[in-house]
């Protein structure tokens, strides 16, 4: 069995669908499955066990033998909680009970770091264990996620394999229900199907044209074809950036979505909130010399393919993947 945490949300859903894919059936779905907004994401989805999120460390307990490998996927992702005990609770402690249990039951596991790691860039965005002790999130989700990168890298006893994967920006079908922390193509759909234009941050630092903030943005599709190739190979563990590696502007994103419907681009500039002003990445950029070292050849879509794709394949015909 595989068990996937967080198989309600967005990542989660999106990886079991291609497990199911590639003919995997025995999946152990673990989430906060009292969540209804988020059913949808489990529709033609097979499992065979459904454990919610406060019982699961019992249910292995029970059934680690069963179990071929863990993807820890579930967290909290919001960027604009400042809550740090909530963190602590979800992204961190829960997290290294579960290593724990990997490490006891001889299990490899999977678990989502965030480029949040990296802060406002100044160090690079190397996946490097040595930068780990180095970095400064801006915000206490980035700093949930570095804190345990840092606490399992310091771990004597670590799962046969493991990989923490540090997700950039990733957007694609299943993400409805993540509100304000959905991507800026799906909030971009939604804006220009109902007033015909897009609003876009101005920028706010000096080196940046409104719209030119630059962020590293990778389609779903590419971020589970990078967690199936890990599954795998379970030979190279370590901290693994998922991203393509070529940031692109928000004026590209936008100009993509308008594309992707047929339209001629109508793009407004907005203040940023001030909550988020001072904590604001103004670029991203996955190095991924380390995914490619280890084997992983796939191309990435580029964002006007992952755009075309997930606005005509999914958003227009309101379907889930």
């Amino acid at each position: 069995m595989i068990v996937v945490t967080g198989a309600l949300g967005f990542i989660g859903s999106c990886l079991v669908n291609k497990l199911n894919n590639k003919g995997f059936k025995d999946i152990v779905i673990v989430d906060d499955f009292s969540d209804y907004v988020k059913s949808k994401n489990l529709v033609n989805k097979v499992y065979c066990h459904k454990v919610e999120r406060d019982v699961f460390f019992e249910w292995l307990d029970e059934h680690h033998k069963q179990v071929n490998f863990v993807f820890h996927i579930g967290a909290r992702t919001d960027t604009a909680e400042f809550e740090k005990s909530v963190f602590d609770k979800l992204n961190l402690n829960y997290s290294k009970k579960l290593w724990t249990k990997c490490v006891e039951y001889n299990l490899p596991m999977i678990y989502a770091s965030s480029a949040a790691t990296y802060g406002d860039g100044e160090l690079g965005y190397k996946d490097d264990h040595d930068l780990v002790e180095k970095l400064k999130p801006l915000n206490p989700y980035g700093e949930s996620k570095n804190e345990f990168d840092k606490w399992a890298l310091k771990q004597e006893k670590k799962p046969y394999f493991w990989a923490g994967l540090k997700f950039f920006n990733v957007y694609g079908p299943n993400e409805y229900h993540k509100g304000r922390m959905a991507s800026v193509i799906y909030h971009a759909y939604k804006q220009i199907t109902e007033t015909g234009k897009i609003k876009l941050f101005k920028s706010h630092h000096p080196d940046y044209k409104d719209g030119e903030q630059l962020r590293d943005f990778i389609y779903v599709k590419d971020v589970i074809n990078a967690c199936f190739f890990l599954m795998l190979q379970k030979q190279h563990s370590g901290l693994y950036n998922i991203g393509t590696g070529k940031a692109r502007s928000f004026t590209d994103l936008a100009k993509a979505v308008f594309h992707s419907l047929e339209l001629e681009p109508n793009i407004e500039f907005v203040d940023m909130p001030e909550d988020i002003r001072d904590k604001y990445q103004y670029f991203t950029e996955a190095d991924i010399t380390k995914l490619r070292s280890v084997g992983y050849s796939l191309p990435f879509y580029t964002l006007e393919q992952g755009v075309a794709d997930y606005v005509q394949g999914y958003l227009m015909g309101r379907l889930y993947y």
